[in-house]
């Protein structure tokens, strides 16, 4: 059972207004919160996003934020991009305010089973094949988070009774609190987006974070391959690897043109490694097998490496638990 919140009174501070801050802020509004949302940038460059916050009854603090303003609240969320060390977000920590991301928040008010997928790279087109297994499967599901649609867009427009994918980015991980997925996805670490980092150690650390809630009957899919994922492997969930060089003792790899999934002793074959070709048209390559554009999504461009063909596998088997 997720623990929930009741937005309806809170005073909530949304921090950051691309397009996570603007949809977190209508979605608190919605519920009955009284909303404060800031940004460093002026209001000139924010016209259309002040319009639709001012509409909805969200107080708008633009040019900067206000110090004041985060120490007189219920509740904060952070926007990807935010430093998470932002001197007034470490004042309200001290004084006992939450600070989530948004997909904390949005976390809460999910039913369905959540896969969360994060990495150095390919976050993307591993989540648009992940949230298309359940279609296959005549079941239902869909990805959100950084590849298109905020998650709490997403789920105020469609319900919350689904399974999904995440995109998550390590921004997001810094500032979870109880936020557990049942299946966890690491593909890969180098270092990327150190300027919002101290180090790779702190980078590194903030994605590692997505399975410190997990129990034991959650699932950790990791990349065998990469040392730094292997020296970080976290111990409460139960874990299945992918790899593209070995067997692995339980997961998902590649060997002698196949696709294997190895579980408890056994090993069954899942598909040949022809399955991972792109067919070519005119304009771009698409991955085959196709995955059917949704109308917030972009089109998948770009080879569907084999790597991407062992994640999608050893996910889809993850979700059938």
């Amino acid at each position: 059972m997720r623990p929930g919140i009741d937005l309806a009174g809170k005073r909530v501070l949304v921090v950051g207004l691309a397009r996570t801050g603007l949809v977190t802020s209508l979605f608190c509004a919605g519920y009955g919160a009284t909303v404060t949302a800031t940004d460093e940038r002026p209001e000139s460059e924010l016209a259309e996003t002040a319009s639709k916050l001012r509409a909805a009854g969200v107080k708008f603090e633009p040019g900067g934020h206000v110090s004041k303003s985060f120490l007189n609240q219920d509740l904060i969320v952070v926007s990807p991009g935010v430093p998470a060390k932002l001197p007034a977000l470490e004042a309200a920590r001290a004084h006992g305010i939450p600070v989530w991301s948004e997909i904390e928040l949005a976390w809460r008010f999910l039913r369905g089973k959540l896969i969360a997928i994060t990495g150095s790279n390919g976050k993307t087109t591993t989540t648009s094949l992940v949230a298309q297994h359940p279609e296959d499967r005549g079941d239902s599901g869909n990805g959100c988070g950084n590849i298109g649609t905020r998650c709490l867009l997403w789920w105020k427009l469609h319900g919350y009774n689904r399974d999904r994918g995440g995109d998550q980015q390590a921004s997001n991980s810094k500032t979870i609190e109880k936020f557990r997925p049942e299946i966890g996805v690491l593909l890969n670490l180098t270092p990327d987006h150190l300027d919002r980092h101290i180090s790779f150690e702190e980078y590194a650390a903030a994605k590692m974070r997505m399975f410190e809630n997990q129990i034991e009957r959650d699932i950790a899919i990791l990349n065998a391959d990469d040392p730094e994922i292997t020296r970080r492997m976290p111990s409460k969930p139960h874990i299945f690897w992918f790899s593209r060089q070995k067997r692995v003792a339980a997961g998902a790899f590649l060997r002698d043109g196949q696709i294997f999934f190895r579980n408890e002793g056994s090993e069954v074959a899942l598909a040949r490694r022809d399955e991972s070709r792109c067919a070519a048209n005119t304009t771009s390559r698409t991955c085959w097998p196709p995955v059917p554009r949704l109308s917030w999504q972009a089109p998948i461009r770009g080879h569907c490496e084999r790597r991407e063909i062992v994640q999608r596998r050893g996910a889809s088997l993850g979700i059938r638990g």
